[in-house]
């Protein structure tokens, strides 16, 4: 498998990487037998990022993520998040990117990671009652002591990016991107590449939405949290559909799923991107990386262009769009 360069520090990862969070908790039908094997596959496959986080199961998913590298931690970059906060049922307490709190949380994922350094750390949401460069700073530290190799944020805005990179350097910058959440390409983009920063674009399928698997809300399941998302209510639902139905046309036309499509649009977007497809089976890891080879046509990308315009998707991102690009 090709890779990218990610930022200008020396981070080279896999052109795909894998994100593991639907194996712990959000999506339904999680197997943790099936989810490990499907690490080792995407090893195997040549994928070199795997993407967790501390929040993710409560730290039951680096646990996992730990478990399944003990072995092979040397084929394996390795990111992980800090910053929101759950409390032990689960709840949502809120974002803490307090220097202090930095140094805990990095000590507590290492120890469930099993691992002595963290090659990608970021913060997953900005702190807004933390200066930017007082979290940075300090997740900085860290780089200076050896427990994390790479810095990066995620949600964040250009001009939080900005006062970041000024404190230390920023080699990627996490955000959601795909065919229906186009926004990084106002002005996000552009900063990170001035910088000379990587970007890293999670749920680059639209949670699912655009495998074409969803053709009524009633087909999530109950314990999917995508039943509270936006996008997959109501009148948004039939309208983000209307979208889906003609990516699946192109897909047809050109041979291809409509994942790989998708996936192989955005690595056509800049050879700066990468996409972190999560899934939790061997069988769709391989129809995302089988993306990789696909060569879109400029005629194709101007199709892909038509149907799939900037701002096409109906509803936000997140039922509290809030807590994002601060």
């Amino acid at each position: 498998m090709e890779t990218r360069k990610l930022g200008t520090q020396g981070l080279e990862v896999s052109v795909l990487g894998l994100g593991c969070m639907g194996m712990s908790e959000f999506y339904s039908g999680r197997n943790e037998k099936e989810a490990i094997a499907t690490i080792h596959r995407a090893l195997e496959m040549g994928v070199t990022l795997l993407d967790t986080a501390d929040m993710y199961g409560l730290g039951d998913n680096e646990e996992l993520v730990g478990k399944a590298i003990a072995d092979r931690r040397e084929r394996v970059v390795l990111a992980t998040k800090f910053g929101i906060v759950r409390g032990e049922d689960g709840s949502f307490k809120g974002v803490n990117g307090k220097p202090e709190y930095v140094h805990q949380a990095c000590d507590a994922s290492l120890q469930r990671l099993g691992i002595d350094t963290i090659d990608l750390y970021y913060l997953h949401r900005v702190d807004p009652e933390v200066p930017i460069e007082d979290t940075v700073g300090a997740m900085a530290e860290l780089v200076q002591q050896g427990k994390v190799r790479y810095l990066g944020l995620s949600e964040a805005a250009p001009a939080t990016i900005r006062r970041a990179q000024a404190v230390h350097p920023i080699s990627a910058l996490q955000t959601e991107y795909s065919l229906w959440s186009r926004e990084p390409e106002e002005d996000i983009l552009p900063t990170l590449r001035q910088l000379g920063i990587g970007f890293v674009a999670y749920s680059p399928l639209g949670r699912g939405f655009l495998s074409g698997q969803f053709k009524s809300p009633n087909d999530i399941p109950e314990d999917d949290y995508r039943r509270h998302s936006p996008r997959f209510q109501g009148e948004n639902f039939n309208k983000n559909l209307a979208v889906v139905e003609q990516v699946q046309e192109i897909a047809k036309a050109k041979g291809v799923t409509p994942i790989q499509l998708a996936i192989a649009w955005l690595l056509a977007q800049g050879n700066d991107i990468v996409p972190i497809p999560g899934t939790k089976r061997r069988k769709y890891l391989e129809e995302n990386v089988a993306a990789a080879d696909i060569i879109l046509t400029p005629e194709e990308l101007k199709q892909i262009e038509a149907v799939a315009p900037q701002g096409v998707a109906a509803g936000d991102r997140y039922p509290d769009m809030s807590r994002v690009n601060r």
